[in-house]
């Protein structure tokens, strides 16, 4: 007999398109201000995660919210099942007809053609005609499924749950209980509370691209201060009794456009800071003081909420994490410091990519309830055997060396490349599900080499100089280096949090230590990923330091590599120094003295 399945999916197929055309002149980071990105699949059984995959790794699009159906594919291939043995199909949304889609012909076309139940059917029927959708298709409201994606891959029995992101269906943060495998709302705000789309619209107005670069804005928060626009915070967040949280600058967006595009709050942004930055221009200390401010604005909101959602629960000391605002390790790591909880979990794809794997587990939760089991690794995506490796690696030209490797000379060379300055591209096992690179689509580098953060940035990764780089460092090692205290290391384990570099290992640590002092940490256990810790333990044998400069195997404006076809022609046109796939170490050649280029 076999168990019970579920597929997962989320975002909005039509959204898009249907953004475009309502607003024909919006640039593309204006067209980002919309819901129903990151769309992804997860299948999901009685026994655990089967599968999980993001749909631009697929299609190399970008957080697209195009319907999964590469994803899709990919996972039911992985399980080595079929749609027929799929019991459910849970989609990460549940829009219900409302009067609020009936105030304006912008609304309403949002609902009839982009949130209905019938235009997911009409999606899914279009790309399965074969199967009956009204039977499987199942609709989890949207912070339900973020929920069920922290909450039940915990393994904390009696749990406090925090969702926030830009929104869901009519609300914006969602405090829930997790009790006995059972999720209960506590308490929601509604959009006028979103610190989500607020720290979007912070994005668009300082350059960047909206849904996908708020991450950026984190980083460049520690070169700021927030005091300097003290006095406009009050504009960015109101905290009221009985734990009232209110974002006052959405409320300068008045009309439908405004509210597409969210011109009245910037128009008001820069009234408080400024003009908006365009993308191509310098950055410059004003930028820097607007995103400490925003960056405080976020951490101080969510400390107010927990500390009104615990005083109204009972006190539970457990929290799980999950939405976008998740995935901002900076307030993970500032909560996780503040004492307000025992232990804490943040699932690893907390955006709307992990909504897929919530959906699903929420439904089979419903029919086969179970108490929740603590997560290991995300490794749910896609691997390759050998011979698809080898089959990769026949279009590369002789002035790239090639060699076959056993498991112990594999790791001795690349250690060697490392610590001698080199920068390797890592591509090994089961892709990651999420955007962090955790140790299987890596690119990997010397985190005591001075030059190396530099270096990085704008010769591989072709990126803004402030970005920071993660430390991954043995599970036994971390609180040596690092202000974690024993026994709290698997908090670290999805590189979701920082903490302090240990003041008289800054120096020593500079391709990791951010300007601030600060590292997101990933913390590497050898039963969770056991190649990886071996080529860090190698490290620390060869060198002193367990540790290595991890960030994700891809380069600007490109999806983390799936495919070793994608890692092989993504390391051809880089300028990284070798690519370690499977049991094959990739070398390039030094050039013969004369060589000149074509």
């Amino acid at each position: 007999m076999i168990d019970m399945l579920v597929l997962g999916i989320s975002g909005l197929d039509r959204s898009m398109s249907l953004k475009k055309d309502l607003l024909p002149g919006l640039d593309r980071r204006e067209r980002r201000l919309v819901q129903g990105l990151d769309s992804a699949a997860a299948l999901v059984g009685e026994e655990g995660v089967l599968a999980a995959s993001a749909q631009e790794r697929h299609d190399g699009d970008k957080g697209t919210g195009a319907f999964p159906a590469d994803a899709i594919d990919a996972c039911l291939r992985m399980a080595g099942v079929t749609l027929e043995d799929v019991d459910f199909v849970a989609h990460g949304f549940r829009y219900e007809p409302s009067p609020v889609f009936d105030r304006d012909d912008l609304t309403r076309r949002w609902y009839q053609e982009v949130y209905s139940e019938q235009v997911q059917l009409d999606v899914l029927g279009a790309r399965y005609p074969e199967h009956d959708w009204g039977r499987k298709l199942v609709r989890v409201r949207h912070h339900l499924a973020h929920a069920a994606s922290a909450y039940y891959l915990s393994g904390f029995q009696d749990a406090m749950v925090l969702v926030a992101d830009g929104m869901g269906e009519t609300e914006s943060i969602s405090v829930m209980s997790g009790r006995e495998g059972r999720l209960r709302v506590l308490r929601t705000y509604p959009i006028t509370a979103s610190l989500g789309i607020l720290y979007s619209v912070v994005t668009l107005y300082l350059g960047f691209l909206p849904g996908m670069d708020e991450y950026k804005v984190m980083g460049l928060a520690p070169y700021g201060d927030p005091s300097r626009y003290a006095d406009a915070a009050g504009e960015l967040a109101g905290r009221y009794a009985g734990g009232r949280l209110v974002v006052p600058l959405l409320a300068r967006d008045r009309t439908p456009v405004e509210r597409e595009t969210h011109r009245g709050a910037l128009r008001r942004l820069e009234e408080l800071f400024g003009p908006a930055r365009h993308p191509d221009a310098p950055l410059t200390q004003r930028h820097m003081d607007v995103a400490a401010t925003l960056q405080h604005c976020l951490e101080e909101s969510l400390m107010f909420v927990l500390r009104a959602a615990l005083d109204a629960s009972g006190g539970t000391r457990d929290l799980c994490m999950a939405g976008g605002v998740a995935l901002n390790c900076t307030a993970n790591g500032l909560i996780a410091r503040s004492g307000l909880f025992d232990r804490m979990f943040v699932q690893p794809a907390a955006g709307d990519d992990g909504s897929a794997l919530g959906a699903a587990l929420w439904q089979l939760r419903q029919h086969v309830p179970a108490a929740p089991v603590a997560m290991t690794m995300p490794y749910w995506g896609e691997g390759f055997g050998p011979e698809e490796v080898a089959e990769a690696l026949t279009v590369l030209g002789p002035e790239h060396d090639v060699r076959k490797l056993l498991d112990e000379r594999l790791l001795e060379q690349v250690s060697g490349l490392i610590r001698s300055g080199s920068v390797v591209a890592w591509f090994q096992g089961r892709m990651e599900f999420g955007p962090r690179a955790l140790g299987n689509r890596s690119i990997l580098a010397d985190p005591t080499a001075p030059g190396m953060r530099a270096h990085l940035n704008a010769v591989v990764k072709q990126r803004e100089e402030f970005r920071p780089f993660a430390p991954a460092v043995l599970a036994e090692d971390a609180h040596e280096y690092f202000e974690i205290e024993p026994g709290q290391e698997g908090l670290y384990r999805h590189m979701l949090f920082t903490t302090q570099v240990r003041e008289k290992y800054r120096e020593l640590l500079p391709a990791v230590t951010h300007v601030d002092g600060s590292a997101r940490v990933q913390v590497v256990e050898r039963s969770g990923a056991p190649r990886f810790w071996s080529l860090i333990r190698r490290l620390g044998d060869d060198c002193g330091t367990p540790m290595v400069l991890n960030t994700s195997f891809n380069l600007r404006g490109q999806p983390i590599v799936r495919t070793p076809q994608e890692a092989v022609a993504t390391y051809a046109r880089s300028s990284l120094d070798a690519l370690a796939i499977g049991d094959r170490l990739v070398i390039r050649r030094p050039r013969a003295q004369g060589d000149i280029d074509d």
